[in-house]
């Protein structure tokens, strides 16, 4: 086993509170916003809510994003797809909020990316067809991601040499983001502690609190020393997704259903070759797959199919990665889907309105609705419209009846930044250029930390010139080092192996994460915890 870092002076001031010290603070106050949930919803409303002036408290039974928020495809989109139903008016606003993210909000964790609609002989759409569709869906977004046309096979076959070329008549062009969504979970809750928010993540709510027939708050456990402990708030936000019916049986036992589940499932394989675009996958006249490049490797997916197990135990089984890499055979090459290349697999469940149809067709639209005993809950939504939906259910929330949170809310800006705000390439370049004498940064890993941490980074940094040992990478193959373990740790609650490897890095993704790893990662936040 390799040999763990040693703990030096690289702790910074500004780290965050312990467990016991935010228990403390959570227990002992009246907020007048309790979030239960963590995830897209969670996140977004306690960032709004906090800039907004209220005392909000969020909780979450696991780790922020740590289920479906954490499972999408990794895009900031307009939704190419949604104007096949004639959602003109959504697609336009789901650019603008992309548009705001990307230039404004977070640049340094949302990423402009290239598309290809390959178009073959025999395949549910014509070029025709598709370049008048990529021509609208640019428009809607006044060009600014360049203007969508219809290309040639042999350009497309030069930037994605991956791409199946037999029968492929051309592609069609268009631009969209990416980005990693774990990572823009952890800022936005640092937006939010940073506005004013208290947090703790693996604390389960056991129980509502009542006054008289009202929701004032809630009983907690935390997960990973049993303490228990209560919250009470003027109002209780359900932000719990998969689990939004479960905590309204809390509030009403004769609640009745107000949502079903979908299961996307993903996967993650090493690319063999460049891929300097990203694949839609037309599947049939209706459903895509996606073949993107992500964190050096290719993520492909998503499945769409009705889900009515536990939320607990979801995930890509072998029947979902059958379906992936067959539909992603449609475009790619076999060489390049070898189940030998898979270092991951990963599954969540999209949060639907309640009704009859298939998933697939339902619609993606997010729902707030009242309880008997006044909680709130909201189901559904995506990270490319996550600040407007906080915005909307803000507004909601000011004019809940009996609460007069209303009274208590200033304005918020138009723009708020996520912590870490500026170009990745010229803090890439700063983290290369600024270091101590006889010291240095692998381009690889600068380039990293600039495109996962913004200025951040230079945090990092410094905790690297402090403590050498830091800078080592967790895995030889991988750019991850050391002392994002300890930035995790200190910084951005992180407490277990998984909050690490899978949310707070990309050791998971790259399948580094090896129980070896797991091992010394553990023994890491062991010794943290106890400075």
């Amino acid at each position: 086993m390799a040999t763990i870092p040693t703990l030096g002076a690289e702790r910074t001031a500004g780290h965050t509170a312990s467990r016991a010290e935010t228990r403390e603070l959570l227990g002992k106050a009246t907020y007048d916003l309790l979030v239960i949930g963590g995830g897209i919803l969670g996140t977004a409303v306690a960032w709004t809510a906090s800039q907004a002036g209220l005392k909000v408290a969020m909780v979450d039974a696991g780790d922020f994003a740590g289920a479906t928020s954490s499972a999408s495809s990794k895009l900031v989109h307009g939704g190419l797809r949604y104007l096949q139903t004639g959602a003109v008016k959504l697609v336009a606003e789901n650019h603008k909020e992309r548009r705001v993210l990307a230039t404004d909000v977070a640049p340094h964790l949302v990423n402009p990316l290239t598309f290809f609609v390959p178009v073959y002989k025999g395949g549910p759409h014509g070029a025709t067809k598709l370049g008048a569709g990529v021509f609208l869906y640019s428009a809607l977004s006044a060009f600014r991601d360049g203007m969508g046309r219809v290309s040639t096979a042999a350009h497309a076959a030069q930037q994605v040499p991956a791409l199946r070329t037999e029968g492929l008549r051309s592609v069609a062009v268009y631009g969209d983001h990416q980005m990693n969504d774990s990572r823009v979970a952890v800022m936005t809750v640092r937006a939010a502690v940073d506005a004013g928010a208290v947090v703790l993540n693996h604390a389960e709510v056991t129980g509502l609190r009542f006054t008289g027939s009202r929701v004032t708050g809630a009983e907690l456990k935390d997960r990973l020393d049993g303490t228990e402990f209560g919250v009470s708030a003027r109002l209780v936000l359900n932000a719990t997704g998969p689990w939004v019916d479960h905590l309204r049986k809390m509030e009403d036992a004769g609640a009745a259903p107000s949502i079903r589940l979908s299961k996307g499932a993903h996967v993650v394989v090493k690319r063999r070759s460049p891929w300097r675009a990203a694949l839609t996958i037309p599947i049939d006249k209706y459903r895509v797959s996606f073949a993107i490049p992500w964190e050096d490797h290719v993520l492909l997916g998503t499945t769409d199919e009705e889900y009515t197990g536990d939320p607990q135990d979801v995930r890509a089984t072998e029947a979902d990665i059958d379906q992936i890499m067959g539909e992603a055979g449609h475009a790619i090459r076999d060489e390049h889907i070898d189940r030998d290349l898979i270092t991951y697999a990963f599954a969540g469940l999209r949060v639907l309105p309640g009704g009859p149809g298939d998933t697939s067709a339902a619609k993606r639209e997010t729902v707030v609705t009242e309880g008997r005993g006044g909680m709130l809950s909201v189901a559904g939504g995506k990270w490319t419209t996550y600040r407007h939906i906080g915005r909307t259910v803000l507004e909601k929330l000011a004019h809940v009846p009996g609460t007069t949170l209303g009274e208590d809310m200033s304005p918020i800006a138009n723009t708020v930044p996520l912590p870490g705000v500026g170009a990745p390439n010229a803090v890439a370049h700063r983290l290369l250029i600024d270091r101590e004498p006889g010291s240095r940064m692998e381009p690889l890993v600068a380039k990293h930390l600039a495109s996962h941490y913004g200025t951040l980074s230079f945090d990092i940094a410094r905790m690297i010139d402090e403590n050498p040992e830091l800078g080592r990478p967790i895995h030889p193959d991988g750019p991850d080092v050391w002392a994002q373990v300890a930035y995790a740790a200190d910084n951005e609650w992180a407490y277990t192996t998984d909050d690490v490897l899978r949310r707070r890095t990309t050791m998971t993704v790259r399948g580094l994460a090896t129980p070896e790893i797991e091992q010394e990662v553990e023994a890491f936040l062991a010794k943290r915890g106890e400075k």
